[in-house]
């Protein structure tokens, strides 16, 4: 009888330590989704900034946002170079990422 105790005491903590490392997973993997959302909202925002495709900046990088399901929540454009801040909820988590964008040399 006490082997059966032990046997189900740690097939338990083996069934909680899984479920913790799959939502750090999850939370890892939406945080990396975050940060593409970024980079991509941030390139078209660069891009309509020096005409290379229509429309107006920040709206382009709210469509991006959106695109990776994020949710554009700043977009700031100094000339030609283009930063934006994109935010998500992962499991009850925010999950935010900025990036910047525009012609090479300039967006250091």
């Amino acid at each position: 009888m006490a082997g059966t105790v032990t046997v189900a005491g740690i097939v338990a903590a083996c069934l909680v330590l899984t479920t913790a490392l799959a939502a750090g997973g999850a939370v890892a993997a939406a945080g990396q989704r975050v940060a593409a959302a970024a980079d991509a909202a941030a390139l078209a925002a660069a891009d309509a900034a020096s005409g290379a495709v229509g429309g107006e900046p920040c709206e382009r990088a709210a469509e991006l946002a959106r695109a990776g399901d994020a949710e554009l929540v700043d977009c700031t454009l100094d000339g030609l170079v283009a930063t934006v801040t994109v935010a998500a909820e992962v499991l009850r988590f925010h999950a935010t990422a900025s990036a910047r964008a525009g012609p090479p040399g300039r967006a250091d």
